[in-house]
């Protein structure tokens, strides 16, 4: 399985991103998806997540700014930033849990880094002030 992150840059606060995750080697619909970010001499951080079954969870320091969502034609996974902050500033990965439609659980669950068995290799974002 192989997950390439992409669409990161630098941007001026107030912006907007879309971060893509294209998959290959797995269908992601049938797997738990999930972004973190990792800012420098910062431990990685969830960002948001969404489920086999499409229900979605963010972390709070994103909700009504960041919007996950999924387009299974193109067995692609999005990550939507709007009204972006400096402190947004980090390297995005995209990750996926390598159990197939998981039954439905919780955000504990989806928000944990050791729920993800893949790893993208992270694309920066950058957000001026």
């Amino acid at each position: 399985v192989q997950l390439q992150a992409s669409g990161g840059g630098l941007v001026q606060a107030g912006a907007s991103l879309r971060l893509s995750c294209a998959a290959s080697g797995r269908t992601l619909f049938n797997h738990g998806v999930a972004w973190f970010r990792q800012a420098p001499e910062k431990e990685r951080e969830f960002v948001a997540a969404i489920t086999p079954s499409a229900r979605t969870y963010h972390a709070d320091s994103v909700k009504g700014r960041f919007t996950i969502s999924r387009d299974n034609a193109k067995n692609t996974v999005y990550l939507d930033m709007n009204s972006m902050k400096p402190e947004d500033t980090a390297v995005y990965y995209c990750a996926m849990d390598q159990t197939f439609r998981a039954p439905s659980r919780g955000a504990d669950y989806y928000s944990g880094r050791t729920t993800y068995d893949y790893w993208g290799q992270g694309t920066q974002v950058t957000v001026s002030s």
